[in-house]
């Protein structure tokens, strides 16, 4: 809720802090007329609410005050990152046999790419480092058919030319060679958040991906001894970095 007891707030911040949803998919929520205020269904983006009013969605009084968890997640391949899935695939929220919260994961790592992602409840953090105006860095393990070449490395690091448009330059590192024309290893660091933009941007350069592994999401590093399908609880100083990196203290 509001840090101030008095000051209005827009009402998907709300919703968000409340631990409904992420603050996107509470846009949807209002504009569905999912959601009431004092009774009145509010179908506008951007309408603020008082500490006192009373917020229902789909009929259900939220809670105003709850405690925020956080967490990261070593995501193995074969999991969707998603709440839910009508196709019954087990989802990344499916690990999570103790959460003490509804928990959301913030960004996607697609069904065949494991590594880092973090989950949590407060939807005002998860918002912005989603957000493509906050630029959040996401750096990857991609392991490539070899050997690559020089062009198609100056390729990926200049931006690379998609059908949603070039991308942005991303930061990549030679990290393992090519071994009788097995695989090489690549470390690539980009700040947009396209769908399936490394895999994308790798099959125009000419190389499809292999194998996909996040290892860093902004100021946060996957542990080395987090297994795949393990997550833990991120301390107050990893919680207190991610805010700064969005802002938010």
């Amino acid at each position: 809720m509001p840090d101030s007891d008095n000051k209005p707030e827009r009402l998907q911040k709300v919703l968000a802090q409340a631990g409904i949803s992420s603050r996107r998919h509470a846009e949807k929520l209002i504009l569905g007329g999912h959601v009431t205020v004092n009774g009145e269904k509010i179908v506008t983006l951007g309408s603020k609410v008082n500490p006192h009013d009373q917020i229902a969605v789909n009929g259900k009084f939220i809670k105003k005050s709850h405690e925020l968890h956080y967490y990261i997640l070593n995501k193995p391949v074969g999991v969707i990152t998603s709440a839910s899935d009508p196709r019954g695939r087990k989802t990344v929220l499916d690990l999570f046999g103790d959460a003490p919260a509804r928990l959301f994961p913030v960004g996607r790592l697609d069904y065949d790419t494991s590594g880092l992602l973090v989950l949590t409840n407060d939807g005002n953090l998860a918002f912005r480092l989603t957000h493509p105006r906050y630029g959040v860095n996401k750096t990857y393990q991609v392991w490539l058919p070899g050997p690559v070449s020089e062009k198609a490395v100056t390729q990926l690091k200049e931006g690379v030319e998609l059908e949603d448009g070039k991308t942005a330059p991303a930061l990549v590192k030679r990290l393992k060679p090519a071994m009788k024309g097995g695989l090489e290893l690549l470390e690539i660091t980009i700040h947009e958040g396209r769908n399936r933009q490394i895999r994308r941007m790798c099959e125009a350069a000419g190389y499809p991906v292999a194998k996909l592994k996040r290892v860093r999401f902004g100021p946060l590093v996957l542990d080395a001894g987090l297994k795949p399908g393990e997550y833990r609880k991120l301390n107050d100083r990893e919680v207190r970095l991610l805010k700064q990196e969005v802002g938010l203290l």
